[in-house]
């Protein structure tokens, strides 16, 4: 399969202190790719450069051949509107309600799309990750695991084609969680792209096509679900790395 996005050579740091070191990897289209390691060792990191969201000091970041930080701004556009991202902390914004975090992505990609349409894609996307309060209400007045399900929701409402998630899964109540597992394999079957982090080894095991181990900002290994299923010693291991 085809490279979606390829990081070459990428180096990131912040406040002199090197994050990702010249870390290269090609991420195939329609598969999915986990990323692991302990904590503190470059994991979201490397999947925010990936999103083009963080400019690396070095290297380069492709999305379908195209170097994400030479796009114009209607490629650029183009780009945000293929990859979503659900963010740790959900990221969603504080002076908008609700409704208006799930409206302002619809607004921006599908300008003339009409409201009733806007309105059914809102309503839609909140009935598949199961969301059922007000909408008027500002994100502050939500629990963290609701705030995840909007963000969720926020990150699926343009029909994206890649999907970035980080820790996307935490905080929320086990049926929660299912439901969103279950969107994504939904995701996965439509040939789609998932790069995503997590600690929670279940899903490591149930959702990954290959699975990358990071270890100071550095690929350290690479191997296949398969393998972990496999190979009961890799399996512990790579378990054991995640929980660290």
């Amino acid at each position: 399969m085809p490279a979606i996005i390829e990081m070459k050579d990428v180096t990131f740091q912040a406040q002199n202190y090197l994050i990702v070191k010249n870390f290269s990897y090609s991420f195939e289209e329609g598969k999915t790719t986990v990323l692991v390691g302990p904590s503190g060792s470059g994991k979201s990191t490397v999947l925010k450069l990936c999103a083009g969201i963080l400019v690396p000091v070095s290297g380069r970041v492709f999305f379908k051949d195209k170097n994400v930080f030479d796009m114009n701004q209607s490629e650029n556009l183009a780009f945000r509107k293929q990859g979503a991202m659900v963010f740790q902390d959900s990221a969603l914004w504080a002076n908008q309600s609700l409704y208006q975090n799930l409206e302002i992505p619809l607004r921006l990609h599908f300008p003339w799309m009409k409201t009733i349409e806007r309105e059914n894609r809102i309503h839609s996307v909140l009935s598949d990750v199961g969301y059922k309060r007000d909408l008027s209400i500002r994100p502050s007045q939500l629990s963290i695991g609701e705030q995840k399900l909007i963000a969720f929701a926020r990150a699926m409402i343009c029909q994206p084609s890649v999907l970035f998630l980080d820790e996307w899964t935490e905080s929320l109540d086990d049926s929660s969680a299912q439901r969103l597992i279950n969107l994504v394999r939904r995701y996965q079957a439509e040939n789609n792209t998932v790069i995503l982090v997590s600690h929670d080894f279940r899903i490591v095991k149930s959702l990954a096509d290959y699975i990358l181990m990071i270890l100071e900002g550095q690929l350290f290994l690479k191997f296949t679900k398969q393998e972990i299923l496999e190979d009961e010693d890799l399996a512990l291991y790579v378990e054991k790395g995640i929980a660290s």
